[in-house]
């Protein structure tokens, strides 16, 4: 009786280090941004990743409707929108982590510790070379001139990264002003709003406007396409301009991650976190997918050095997810489409 005691003891021991020995992963991100790093920290580790993609608003649904029973251990998104959607949804832990408070500034995380960023993505005004000079760009704000009607192409209103945008231009100057800026945005809108952040560089390069809006890693992307090389050409047309400079810095936003509320594997949902923002991994994000890493010192990659350094808003993002829907209203009611 004492051996098949025994024997069914180190079975249970052995099923909970089984357990304990994975980690379950939501992804908002496509799995050839996130799956090399989880593998990388698998072979370190020994703790194996169970990844599942798929949009982030569907995962996060999926959070709510699974409830205690979800499996996931941490869930991984983009933009501070929706990262703040998942906190005031009520599906994120608090964590309390002196690697992840030394490895990410403050304002790239969640006040109350519920979500850390990953990378650091800048909201850039792209310029058509031939037809605009740098000194002619200044601010977001001055978007909003006079100069500028009918030749800015920025994608919908439904975007989260627009949204975020606003939201940023409330927390600086207010929601009168953002509404005025809102307004007058539209009126220099070149054409109805479509498309995604590639599409409004592609519609600059061929001379359908003479600025876009867009994220800088698309225009790496652009940059580098081996299979399309019309999406080179029309890159190489564009030059990327850092706004706000003289004041508060560029809008930047981010990817980012928290540990669920429900995680079955809290202990090794932290050990990837902290992974995540080690040097090494964020170099190796900062040259996938030509973003900024959050940790001040990892390296950037060389195609995103010859871009130049810039001054990034300092503003905490979880302000962003705060005004977002202040910031769709104020969308709406500039008839931004």
């Amino acid at each position: 009786m004492k051996l098949k005691h025994l024997a069914v003891m180190v079975l249970f021991f052995m099923s909970v280090n089984a357990l304990a020995s994975e980690v379950n992963v939501y992804s908002g991100r496509k799995e050839k941004l996130i799956k090399p790093l989880l593998d990388r920290f698998t072979a370190e580790t020994g703790i194996k990743t169970n990844l599942v993609t798929a949009k982030a608003d569907k995962l996060l649904t999926r959070l709510k409707n699974e409830g205690r029973n979800t499996p996931a251990d941490v869930f991984i998104t983009v933009d501070a929108g929706r990262l703040y959607r998942a906190k005031q949804a009520g599906v994120l832990a608090s964590v309390e982590s002196l690697a992840l408070n030394s490895a990410v500034p403050a304002h790239l995380r969640d006040p109350e510790g519920q979500w850390v960023g990953l990378s650091q993505r800048a909201r850039g005004i792209f310029y058509a070379k031939d037809r605009v000079k740098p000194e002619q760009l200044s601010t977001y704000e001055d978007l909003a001139s006079d100069k500028w009607k009918r030749k800015i192409c920025i994608r919908g209103s439904g975007n989260i990264y627009n949204q975020s945008l606003v939201a940023s231009l409330i927390a600086s100057n207010g929601k009168d002003e953002a509404q005025q800026w809102s307004n007058k945005l539209v009126k220099n809108m070149a054409r109805p709003p479509k498309g995604g952040d590639r599409d409004q560089i592609k519609a600059a390069a061929a001379g359908q406007c003479d600025i876009a809006i867009a994220n800088t890693y698309y225009y790496g992307s652009m940059l580098t396409n081996k299979k399309d090389p019309s999406q080179v050409k029309a890159a190489e047309s564009m030059a990327v301009f850092w706004p706000n400079q003289q004041s508060r810095g560029s809008h930047v936003n981010i990817s980012g991650a928290g540990i669920t509320k429900y995680a079955k594997n809290p202990v090794n949902a932290l050990k990837l976190l902290e992974f995540l923002v080690n040097p090494e991994s964020q170099k190796w994000y900062a040259e996938v997918n030509f973003e900024y890493p959050v940790s001040e010192t990892a390296e950037i990659s060389e195609l995103v050095k010859s871009w130049g350094s810039f001054k990034s808003d300092k503003l905490n993002l979880d302000i962003l997810g705060r005004n977002n829907a202040e910031a769709v209203r104020t969308m709406d009611r500039a008839g931004w489409k």
